[in-house]
């Protein structure tokens, strides 16, 4: 038991001097690498929870022996996993799929880093891969990659090269669902002989059969995942300003930072939030008193003492403006699958009233289109024969002035706001209008998000996935 104990504690002690050395050079880490606390345990390698950094004794000492930054990398490589919430998984995730995807995702971070203390033999071979998936995928982030497997078929046992290739710790924890007693402390020293824990067979995991799986949960708790959201936003900071520019020539950290960053919303609620009040003719549950309804029932037979309230106050979308770029560089099947998704959401009748007053502009440089829309059914002919006008520059002043001399001719009595499908360049208006405007983006990789949108914008940021 001594043995165990003081293998415990020196495998500690290479720990903090492997992150210590990390620091160094990545200062912008500094919260994160000092985030997990160390817990040995009967794991074959390390693997992380988010709140621990499980290890092996035995496994520490030969990388650390290895003198070729396999400890640094594997270290560095777990406390990516953290960074972008890979451990976060759903329980109906492709498990080995999506290991395999957050692995590659990792490991594309630290070799596009160039540190010097995180090189590996490897590398070479590693960003041949890389840079061949983040072709197919779009981006090498873990999202992306993860969905390119699914939509292609891919099975663990087709990957298996590149899980070989890629995996460093072992991501068990990960689909826990309690946490390690602490009397686990003590038992990864004593567990086997040195040869179970670190041969090369053991080391590489288990690979799963590539079924989606619907058991397990996550090891996280909530509080947990809100610290590392904290220290994930604090990351990106610093590495889009305290770095000046050193850390942002890493295209796929920024890739995956941005990423995970990115507030998802749920279109459907968004554009509900343009809703107005209005009367609709729906039972009043909430002022209709059921005992007096049901007591004159019972005391007249079938006549009741009240009528309950027709007329209810619900908010539903009832008058703004969808507005649509139509300059050169927005794409046709986005703009088609934007009004598509819109018009799904309209087309409910809890979110849409009988009638509307809903303009569909269509502008570049020019104003190429209004389409009144103040029903359904129009609504159902204009989507079935719509078509794209324009393809020119952009000049969103003239968009917004006509909008105000539509407010002006008394064409709006209680205009809610603005939906603006856009790439986000051109000219706009220095004041806020009198009604709000959101500005609907598709993420994509041959026009970038602006940074200078006015303030006074709603900013929406939608995955092509997402339409």
């Amino acid at each position: 038991m001594d043995r165990d104990k003081k293998a415990l504690e020196l495998a500690e002690q290479i720990l903090k001097y492997a992150r210590n050395e990390m620091m160094v050079s990545l200062r912008f880490m500094d919260l994160a690498l000092c985030k997990l606390k160390y817990l040995g345990k009967e794991t074959k390698t390390m693997e992380t929870d988010g709140e621990y950094l499980y290890y092996n004794p035995w496994y520490v000492f030969k990388l650390y022996q290895a003198e070729d930054n396999s400890l640094n990398r594997t270290y560095l490589h777990s406390i990516f996993h953290c960074i972008f919430y890979h451990p976060f998984v759903d329980k109906e995730v492709n498990r080995p799929l999506w290991n395999i995807a957050c692995d590659i995702a990792v490991e594309a971070i630290i070799i596009d880093l160039g540190v010097k203390q995180l090189e590996d033999i490897k590398d070479t071979l590693q960003n041949k891969e890389i840079m061949d998936i983040a072709k197919l995928s779009g981006k090498a982030t873990a999202e992306r990659i993860y969905r390119y497997f699914v939509k292609s078929g891919k099975t663990a046992e087709d990957l298996k090269d590149l899980e070989e290739l890629f995996k460093r710790d072992s991501h068990d924890a990960w689909y826990v669902d309690k946490k390690p007693e602490s009397q686990n402390t003590t038992k990864a020293a004593g567990v086997a002989s040195t040869a179970a824990f670190i041969s090369e067979d053991s080391s590489s995991g288990s690979s799963g059969n590539g079924n989606i799986s619907t058991s397990g949960g996550m090891s996280f708790s909530s509080i947990t995942k809100e610290e590392w959201e904290k220290i994930s936003q604090r990351v990106k900071i610093d590495i889009e300003t305290i770095s000046n520019g050193r850390w942002g020539t890493s295209e796929f950290l920024l890739q995956n930072i941005t990423e995970v960053n990115r507030e998802k919303y749920d279109y459907t609620d968004f554009l509900k939030k343009f809703a107005v009040l209005g009367e609709a003719m729906q039972i009043n549950d909430d002022e209709f008193d059921y005992n007096f309804y049901t007591y004159g029932l019972s005391l007249y037979k079938n006549v009741p003492l009240i009528e309950p309230l027709e007329y209810k106050e619900v908010k539903r979308i009832k008058e703004f403006v969808l507005a649509i770029d139509t300059s050169g560089s927005v794409q046709g099947d986005l703009v088609q699958s934007f009004v598509q998704k819109t018009y799904n959401v309209l087309k409910s009748t809890e979110s849409f009233f009988s009638k509307i007053n809903l303009h569909i502009i269509q502008c570049d440089d020019q104003l190429q289109e209004d389409k009144k829309i103040t029903s359904q059914e129009e609504f159902d002919e204009y989507f079935k024969t719509m078509e794209l006008h324009g393809f020119g520059g952009n000049n969103e002043v003239l968009l917004f002035s006509y909008v105000d001399e539509l407010i002006e001719k008394g064409e709006f009595t209680n205009l809610k706001g603005m939906i603006y499908f856009t790439d986000g360049y051109g000219i706009f208006p220095e004041k806020k209008p009198n009604y709000d405007v959101a500005f609907v983006f598709v993420e994509n990789d041959r026009w970038p998000i602006p940074t200078d949108i006015p303030p006074w914008v709603i900013k929406l940021v939608l995955d092509k996935e997402e339409l």
